[in-house]
């Protein structure tokens, strides 16, 4: 594993980020979040973002979604600077290229799990497949579950949605924010287990927050973050 901040060989990166900086005011004056982050990361890539607390880890993939701002520098994704978008097409931008896995899940509670996976279908203005969201639900082991509130579903259970709700469009970057961060080991480990093997046959890259230093191990690469900083970069 390493901290390298160049693809790999062979591999076109999918993600380039030049020279990231992202400072907030405070009533102290400015804090300094990241500082001078430059990274590529090639298409189909396992990453693993790690760093104690404070790091810069979350911010780094926040501003990778566009929804954290930057103070300068530029990041693309799929040839598209878009550090340059304005709100809407960063909106549109993350309808067609992202899926994001979060740590609390974040699925609608008045839709079934069926509902919920079908949902980015839906905004991008598509036709639901039914077939197609119920080849989710199979993947996933809940077929039997279609018709499932959140409330209805366990931890597990509801992560599994929301990996199937983020890879349903086949976008090319799901980004994840401590994926297993509420879910005991074993669970954790399944969710993995289901989330890289889905992202695998999509051909999706991956990019993972984690405290998780086993899940960690588990990507192709990781890259330390400390102080706003990459190590050894």
């Amino acid at each position: 594993m390493s901290a390298a901040s160049a693809p790999s060989s062979g591999s076109s990166p999918l993600i380039v980020a030049h020279d990231i900086h992202v400072s907030r005011m405070t009533a102290a004056g400015a804090v300094h979040i990241l500082r001078g982050i430059s990274l590529a990361i090639e298409a189909g890539a396992r990453v693993g973002l790690v760093g104690p607390s404070g790091s810069g880890k979350t911010t780094l993939m926040m501003a990778m979604a566009g929804l954290e701002p930057v103070t300068s520098g530029t990041i693309e994704i799929a040839g598209q600077d878009i550090t340059d978008l304005s709100e809407n097409a960063l909106a549109d931008f993350r309808r067609d290229h992202l899926g994001i896995v979060f740590q609390s899940f974040h699925l609608m509670p008045s839709m079934t799990a069926f509902e919920n996976i079908a949902l980015p279908l839906e905004l991008a203005g598509r036709q639901v497949a039914v077939d197609e969201v119920e080849e989710m639900l199979s993947q996933i082991g809940l077929a039997e579950r279609r018709n499932h509130y959140p409330a209805q579903l366990s931890g597990g259970e509801q992560q599994r949605v929301a990996v199937a709700r983020a890879l349903i469009g086949r976008p090319p970057l799901l980004l994840a924010d401590e994926p297993t961060g509420n879910l005991d080991q074993t669970t954790g480990n399944q969710i993995i287990d289901l989330l890289f093997t889905m992202a695998g046959a999509q051909n999706t890259t991956v990019v993972m927050v984690t405290h998780d230093v086993a899940l960690a191990k588990r990507c192709d690469r990781i890259i330390r973050l400390r102080d706003g900083v990459i190590e050894g970069a």
